[in-house]
């Protein structure tokens, strides 16, 4: 008997084939799934993705009931090369015999945000009046590994309108006695929009799973917060997503709150809880820094205002540097210290002479006073000032103020200072000392509130303030934080 080909719908038994994940439709004019999907339910249809090649068919089309499925074929070989061989499984057999090409994971994510972005993005242009419309739906996963089991798997899923059936697949039909795998068979039914289905499970498979099969770096901040709209801010287990789609990695847990305040126009510390200590599921690690916990404050500032151009404004060593290079959607930095040993040490520690001529026309090392005009750092989208004014003498701040916000006048300036009240939390440091010997002062909060909103008044910019560390009821937090964001459309030189 000759094998079924998939371009023929008539002997394809899409029952017995193991697909990763089916939609189904059971609205009134169930085939206008296919506009919302883009994809024509007569037809099927093959897309290259970063793993092996995913394929898009429907085993059943018709005015009552429309089912899509996604089938992802897994190059194994491909995936282990693309990995290298420095890993912990290098030369390894389990790189190429494992469960990935046979269990939903991040690999079908990576698969549904490539196969139906536009239907995520809740767009159809040749029916726009579906999108918006709720509809009878039902996805089925047949092999979704899931740490934590059926009840995490409804905890997740339940709050966002699913109704949820779980039942662990078994690790041999054959042979019962050895009980179940960690494989859920999970059947979601549920009336919603299908932008949102789709946005869910491309968030939510790899929670389940715990792991991606790629290195996760800040970018997945970026999909999580797109992906996550409208209704990650308030989701019950928001704090289990967010550790567990960004592979624990504190630093990204914390720009996520950042980006989701910011979404949600809350302040950051009611998201805080979002990395605590102690969970079950968590995954050891030191506690971040005070400098890194400000290094992502501002990365999130920054990335909320939609700043790609950024010049850091005594940037010291490069620190923040290497923390906007690192991320892509920065396209243009600019490094502005007095100090040129300063920027020596930036330049080494930013490695620029390795990097390629691409990436090194991305960055510039400038020496120039804070205090001095400088057209070389005009016409930017941001300016950050992370830990700079307390350097200064503060009669020298008018001067530092027309530098950023008459002459650069960017349209986003974000301001880093410590919180002098914050000091009696510190046992090594001695009554009435500062944090370091080179600062000319420590302002209060209520001083830094009102330099900063006199500042605004006077430059043209709202402002806000941000706590950064943890917010200390009495005290506040250990940094202060403020975003001016310019008001006019144009420059000022005053």
């Amino acid at each position: 008997m000759n094998s079924p080909k998939w371009g023929d719908r008539r002997v394809v038994d899409w029952q017995a084939v193991q697909v990763f994940l089916t939609i189904t439709s059971t609205a009134p004019a169930a085939t206008d799934l296919g506009f919302l999907l883009h994809k024509h339910p007569g037809r099927v249809q093959t897309f290259e993705v970063s793993v092996g090649q995913a394929h898009v068919f429907y085993p059943e089309a018709t005015a009552r009931r429309c089912t899509a499925a996604l089938l992802v074929e897994v190059d194994p070989v491909a995936l282990v090369r693309g990995k290298g061989s420095g890993g912990p499984d290098g030369f390894s057999l389990a790189q190429y015999v494992n469960d990935r090409p046979y269990a939903a994971s991040s690999m079908l994510a990576v698969a549904l945000g490539r196969v139906f972005r536009t239907a995520m993005a809740g767009r159809c242009d040749a029916r726009p009046e579906l999108p918006g419309q709720r509809l009878p739906l039902e996805v089925r996963v047949p092999a979704l590994p899931c740490v934590g089991g059926a009840e995490v798997a409804r905890r997740v899923f339940e709050p966002l309108g699913w109704s949820v059936e779980a039942a662990a697949v078994p690790l041999d039909p054959q042979v019962p006695h050895w009980g179940p795998s960690r494989y859920l068979d999970v059947r979601l039914t549920g009336r919603v929009r299908l932008a949102e289905a789709l946005n869910h499970l491309y968030v939510l498979l790899p929670v389940l799973d715990n792991t991606k099969h790629y290195w996760v770096t800040t970018d997945e901040v970026d999909k999580l917060v797109r992906a996550g709209a409208g209704w990650l801010q308030e989701h019950p287990e928001r704090d289990l997503i967010l550790r567990r789609y960004l592979a624990h990695r504190r630093t990204l847990v914390g720009t996520a709150v950042g980006r989701l305040a910011e979404v949600d126009d809350a302040e950051p510390q009611t998201l805080d809880n979002a990395v605590p200590d102690g969970d079950a599921d968590e995954v050891p690690q030191r506690s971040l820094s005070l400098a890194e916990q400000r290094r992502g404050a501002v990365l999130a500032a920054l990335r909320a205002a939609g700043a790609t151009r950024v010049v850091d404004l005594g940037c010291g060593e490069g620190a923040l540097l290497r923390a906007l290079a690192a991320d892509p959607v920065f396209t243009e930095l600019v490094g502005v210290d007095v100090s040129a040993r300063a920027l020596q040490v930036a330049a080494r520690r930013l490695r620029l002479e390795q990097m390629s001529d691409r990436q090194r026309e991305r960055i510039r090392l400038i020496q120039s006073s804070l205090t001095y005009r400088d057209t070389r750092i005009a016409g930017f989208d941001a300016v950050v000032l992370m830990e700079v004014v307390e350097h200064v003498d503060p009669p020298r701040l008018g001067a530092l103020e027309r530098t950023v916000f008459t002459h650069a006048r960017p349209g986003t300036v974000v301001v880093t200072t410590p919180n002098v009240e914050y000091n009696v939390r510190y046992p090594d440091l001695p009554a009435g000392r500062m944090r370091h010997r080179d600062h000319r002062f420590e302002w209060t909060r209520g001083q830094f509130r009102s330099w900063t909103e006199g500042v605004a008044a006077e430059r043209g910019y709202a402002v806000r303030h941000l706590p950064v560390g943890v917010d200390d009821p009495d005290l506040g937090p250990p940094t202060q934080m403020a975003v001016f964001t310019r008001q006019d459309a144009t420059g000022d030189t005053r």
